[in-house]
């Protein structure tokens, strides 16, 4: 008897156990089941805040990428030989903003957002400036700033007269430019070919040097109309500006007639001073053979200032 009262015992001890488990079991369940939906919704969560997040990068982005363009530094190409030899046909330059301040010509597509130029700078002669060309305002060209508010400028003979006075123009060595898909040369005269055998244009160069000490090359190519002018008076807020090669050069010796002559510019139009070369290609690269981007850069020419 006491041995089957104690198995009897122990058998109902065990099976209590066994329902506190069961209970146990029950007590738990539910517990697990009303936490598991919460990652689910923290999954769901996650998606749109970073969706949000990315956007408001790429609004950022789009802000500092239009204030740095406006105000600091904007790239511009050359797609003409008109300011050779200095800059050829297939330049990018980075042009600063702030040095003559700023107008609506500064902004992202001249947006009208500026009634007057703020904060104006004076261009001073020799800059090469960025400017919205005559009359239809539209265009970007790239010249030479020759003469300021009050200087007379001519051309008498391919001699610049500046006030009266002839600039000093000296005969220094010919410019060599290689013939390629975007420079060819200006007159049959002028075709030759280097030491390697390749095609290239031999052009008459000249040193000037302005009244304040600035000098540069220029080109004098042949006997052409522009040569001799009557004299111009630069009136106030306006300036004379002409291309280094100047026998190919429509600029301020021209009525402002749109993609021809420029006439005399108002300072209202300016939009950068150039300053360094970012990049240069002789026109040569296809977008299907990747390695031409590389043979047909100019390496030699990247990094120079202006």
């Amino acid at each position: 008897m006491p041995v089957h009262s104690q198995q009897a015992k122990q058998q109902s001890l065990t099976q209590g156990t066994a329902a506190n488990m069961d209970t146990t079991m029950d007590e738990t369940t539910p517990a697990e089941n009303s936490e598991s939906p919460l990652p689910e919704a923290q999954g769901t969560a996650k998606p749109e805040k970073k969706e949000e997040n990315f956007f408001v990068f790429l609004i950022k982005l789009v802000l500092i990428v239009a204030v740095f363009r406006s105000f600091l530094f904007s790239p511009f190409n050359i797609p003409s030989e008109s300011m050779l030899p200095n800059l050829e046909n297939g330049d990018y330059l980075l042009a600063a903003k702030w040095p003559y301040g700023f107008s609506s010509y500064s902004l992202p597509f001249s947006a009208p957002l500026l009634p007057n130029r703020i904060w104006p700078g004076q261009p001073k002669p020799g800059d090469i400036v960025i400017f919205k060309a005559p009359p239809d305002n539209e265009t970007d060209y790239i010249k030479r700033v020759i003469g300021v508010p009050g200087d007379q400028v001519q051309m008498v003979g391919g001699q610049l007269m500046l006030n009266g006075k002839p600039v000093p123009k000296q005969k220094v060595a010919d410019f060599e430019v290689a013939v390629t898909p975007n420079t060819h040369c200006f007159l049959p005269q002028y075709e030759a070919k280097n030491a390697a055998g390749a095609q290239v244009c031999h052009y008459p160069r000249f040193r000037e040097t302005l009244p304040n000490g600035k000098s540069y090359f220029v080109l004098d190519l042949a006997q052409t109309q522009q040569d001799d002018t009557a004299p111009f008076v630069v009136p106030e807020d306006h300036l004379f500006l002409m291309g280094d090669n100047r026998d190919n050069s429509m600029d301020s010796r021209f009525p402002a007639i749109p993609g021809q002559g420029i006439g005399i510019v108002p300072q209202e139009n300016l939009v950068g001073r150039a300053t360094i070369m970012m990049f240069s290609t002789n026109g040569s690269a296809e977008w299907i053979k990747p390695w031409t981007w590389f043979t047909a850069a100019r390496w030699n020419r990247i990094g120079t200032t202006l």
